[in-house]
């Protein structure tokens, strides 16, 4: 996973993250929102208009539960734990609502219309014969683990641009590759309970 040196960057760049949590988790929610309008699904009781108090709450608590992880890197499973029992069993996020509007396709994902789905390719995502499709273009198959995982690989995607905007120059591609494993990890653990 995560050597030595790719720990204390994740960790020396999350230090320019504190006090701002709030703001970087709207904002990583609503480039989500506008970018893969299709995980509106997931909030459909959230005002998801700008700066909304809603998203605002909730990207606190997104980044903070980031915070968490970043403090407990050697034990993701354990930290992470209670917030994956939250989202799979008290609040019962269905994966099936994650899914391309009926006869839209893979135009509803901006960049690959006229690409081959690009989804099974996607790092630590396998697509599972026979399991319950959720209606991802391409993504016939997958588990409901690997529908929650690519999920909150678009959210990783969308706060990793977050932080290259604010972090600027000292988002190196170093930190950039470190954030992208730890945020790999991240969903991993997240998606687990869906197994």
């Amino acid at each position: 996973m995560l050597n030595h040196d790719e720990k204390q960057l994740i960790k020396h760049a999350w230090e320019k993250v504190l006090g701002h949590q709030e703001d970087f988790g709207a904002e990583a929610l609503e480039r989500m929102f506008a970018v893969y309008p299709q995980t509106k699904t997931y909030f459909p009781h959230f005002d998801l208009h700008h700066d909304s108090e809603q998203i605002r709450h909730h990207g606190k608590k997104v980044v903070t539960a980031l915070g968490d992880a970043v403090r407990h890197m050697d034990n993701l499973s354990e930290a992470l734990s209670e917030l994956s029992n939250l989202h799979a069993y008290n609040l019962r996020v269905d994966p099936v609502n994650f899914k391309a509007s009926a006869g839209q396709g893979r135009g509803e994902f901006p960049g690959v219309r006229d690409q081959p789905p690009p989804f099974p390719s996607l790092p630590g995502v396998r697509a599972v014969p026979g399991a319950a499709g959720s209606g991802l273009p391409g993504a016939e198959g997958w588990s409901a683990a690997d529908t929650v995982r690519f999920a909150l690989q678009l959210l990783s995607h969308c706060f990793q641009v977050v932080l290259a905007v604010h972090l600027a120059d000292e988002y190196t591609p170093q930190v950039h590759v470190a954030y992208d494993k730890f945020l790999a990890a991240v969903s991993a653990v997240l998606a687990e309970k869906y197994r």
